[in-house]
């Protein structure tokens, strides 16, 4: 199945220039979104990981029903602020300023191999500060795994840890 079909661009969104690749078609496809998921499952599987994590939000619907079809744990990675109790943070530049992703403290523990969900990689700066708080907790990621990459925007420069895509869109 060619997932290209089952994803709408939508031209100048959320600014005038940029591109946007649209999950919502996908969502509303059960047969787009279930080969998504057996495609994504086969790789997980040889990563043989423990635990599953999302990124906020868009990769939490990709990173729940894996989780559960591998019998895992999920855990989410959220910006700053959007958990309860106590939390590990990692911040990471932007072009204009800084942000922070967390996870809560008792979400992942050192040794764990961990996989990393999400739906998009662009510049990659948000996978890689994921990937960079999993570490700082003393887990190890073992994949990284997003259903659309923007190659051209060369974010998987930044991710230092395997990472596999479903569909690449070459230019925007």
């Amino acid at each position: 199945m060619n997932l290209k079909d089952h994803i709408r661009s939508h031209p100048d969104f959320p600014k005038p220039g940029i591109l946007f690749y649209d999950i919502a078609s996908l969502l509303n496809e059960p047969s787009a979104l279930t080969f998504c998921f057996d495609e994504l499952e086969g790789i997980l599987r040889q990563w043989n990981p423990d635990v599953i994590a999302g990124i906020e939000s868009r990769g939490f619907l990709f990173a729940v029903p894996l989780a559960q079809r591998l019998g895992l744990p999920m855990m989410m990675i959220r910006k700053e602020g959007k958990l309860p109790g106590p939390t590990h943070g990692h911040t990471y530049d932007l072009e204009y300023g800084t942000d922070t992703v967390e996870i809560q403290q008792d979400a992942l523990s050192a040794g764990q191999r961990v996989v990393i969900l999400d739906d998009l990689l662009a510049t990659g700066g948000t996978l890689a500060a994921s990937v960079k708080l999993c570490e700082t907790v003393g887990a190890k990621v073992v994949g990284c795994a997003v259903v659309i990459e923007l190659p051209f925007l060369d974010g998987r420069r930044q991710i230092n840890s395997p990472l596999h895509s479903l569909v690449c869109y070459e230019s925007g």
